[in-house]
């Protein structure tokens, strides 16, 4: 599928890694709906630096409620990609956490985005693609990681899930499973560059080659059910 010219809604897509995501969509010709919760003003000057900046939108959304990702989809009409992107992380062990916090973690990580691919797949469309942003470390069953590890594997699971009912009709469903590349909000950079030395390739994921990955995975016709490890090894 050729990205130029396509609609791509990029979930989370104001700040962080989600603008890095943004960005390459629109260097290779897409029109960009990107959303975001609080970083309206992010999100607009973001808009506003791209190329041909006319054809992107940002589109406000608090994906940790319930009813919000039904809003958003409606707001962005015609879907021709979808990035899921948006995730919320707290650092805390299942067993310690509150029904709040477990309840909020799955409607980022995992509801809002399985009510936007059930959408995406509703459209009629001829070709589609879904790419998934998870977490290496979460796919390792991280002893730390609680309804954010959950959550992230029920998202993993419903990536193949989809891509085997939803082949025959064309629509693609992927993940990029990332390893290291910017610490979660609120942590220190120390965190990450401790698990460096656990990585075979002794490096951080530059966010250039995590974008060529989720672009790939997203032109790449012949790809479906893929969880592509882009870690620097960390999964071996």
């Amino acid at each position: 599928m050729k990205i130029a010219g396509k609609r791509v809604l990029v979930t989370g897509g104001a700040v962080r890694v989600g603008a890095g995501l943004v960005r390459a969509f629109a260097e290779a010709g897409a029109d960009v709906l990107i959303h975001c919760r609080n970083s309206r003003a992010q999100a607009e000057a973001l808009a506003a630096s791209l190329p041909n900046p006319s054809r992107h939108r940002v589109l406000a959304a608090d994906l940790a409620l319930p009813g919000e990702a039904e809003r958003l989809f409606r707001q962005a009409g015609r879907v021709d990609i979808l990035v899921n992107n948006a995730s919320l992380f707290r650092l805390k062990e299942l067993a310690d956490s509150d029904e709040m916090s477990d309840r909020a973690h799955f409607e980022v990580n995992f509801w809002s985005p399985l009510t936007l691919m059930k959408l995406f797949a509703r459209q009629g469309l001829s070709e589609g693609a879904v790419i998934n942003l998870l977490d290496q470390e979460v796919l390792q069953a991280s002893p730390h990681g609680g309804a954010y590890s959950l959550s992230r594997r029920a998202l993993a699971e419903a990536t193949l899930e989809l891509a085997r009912e939803l082949g025959p009709r064309n629509l693609r469903f992927n993940a990029v499973a990332p390893g290291p590349v910017l610490p979660p909000v609120g942590l220190e950079d120390s965190r990450m560059v401790k698990t460096l030395p656990t990585v075979p390739l002794r490096r951080k994921v530059e966010l250039d080659d995590l974008a060529r990955a989720v672009l790939f995975l997203a032109s790449n016709d012949s790809i479906t059910g893929a969880i592509l490890n882009v870690d620097g090894g960390q999964h071996l």
